[in-house]
């Protein structure tokens, strides 16, 4: 069955979620109020009207209840303001209870009814004194959510090892499953300092990057295989997966050479 949605992104959020537009035509780029389990929130709308499989509907469809005012768009601006200027008292509050948690940032629904304060624990924290401290403080509803490292990143943000934003912070990766195998596809290092980011996981560009990888994989004859060219026959030592191009060794009594060539220009045994 299909089920007409918009999608819709959170402020600093990099993942859509489905809305049912409840009888709105809404166009991407447009602010909408929706309600959530946790109250309503302000969203900006990534993908106008459209149908999508009941399947793909995981939890409960919520609803747009309307488009957002300038008074909505400019209160949301402010509570998002207002909440990031609390990360420093939230510290120190958090700081006086000498709990073994780091607080990563503070978040605000549009209405400043609702104080999310993102941390990250490497153990079980019991944070319900705290809670109830920074209600009595900041007078809203709060909500303390344990983040992992890659959450962290992405919130924090930074530059990888390539010298660009971290993968996380401009929405790619978020929800890859990254493996080791993937650094092995590219032929890379496996030196942790090599091929993890700033979070101390392993990179994300290896999930998003893995399928080309793999794919080149089953073109490209294995290291150390023997394969034939126009100058004989020659052992396989290096496979540059991106130029799609192979580096031949011939081996002779008196000496050896080494010849590249395009992956069109050699001959294999594809099951070798």
């Amino acid at each position: 069955m299909q089920i007409e949605v918009v999608s819709a992104r959170f402020n600093h959020g990099h993942s859509d979620y489905y809305f049912s537009p409840n009888g709105l035509k809404l166009k991407s780029g447009d602010k909408v109020i929706v309600d959530t389990e946790k109250g309503k929130d302000l969203v900006t709308i990534t993908k106008a009207n459209h149908k999508v499989d009941s399947t793909e509907i995981v939890d409960t469809l919520k609803n747009v209840i309307k488009n957002a005012s300038e008074e909505d768009i400019a209160l949301a601006k402010e509570s998002a303001e207002k909440a990031n200027a609390l990360l420093g008292d939230v510290k120190e509050i958090v700081s006086s209870n000498g709990l073994d948690m780091k607080v990563v940032s503070v978040e605000a629904n549009y209405n400043f009814s609702r104080l999310t304060v993102n941390f990250t624990a490497e153990n079980r924290v019991d944070f319900r004194e705290l809670v109830k401290q920074l209600a009595e403080k900041f007078k809203t509803r709060i909500e303390l959510r344990q983040i992992g490292p890659r959450d962290a990143t992405r919130l924090l943000g930074g530059l990888g090892v390539c010298g660009k934003e971290c993968c996380c912070a401009c929405g790619y990766g978020i929800d890859d499953h990254v493996s080791i195998k993937m650094a092995k596809n590219q032929g890379l290092s496996l030196n942790p300092n090599s091929i993890s980011g700033l979070c101390g996981k392993l990179l994300c560009c290896l999930a998003y990057e893995n399928p080309y990888y793999v794919e080149v994989l089953k073109e490209m004859p294995k290291v150390g295989s023997t394969v034939s060219t126009k100058d004989g026959e020659g052992k396989v030592i290096y496979c540059d997966l991106l130029k799609k191009t192979v580096s031949v060794k011939y081996q002779s009594e008196t000496s050896s050479e080494v010849k590249n060539y395009e992956l069109g220009e050699i001959k294999f045994n594809e099951n070798a």
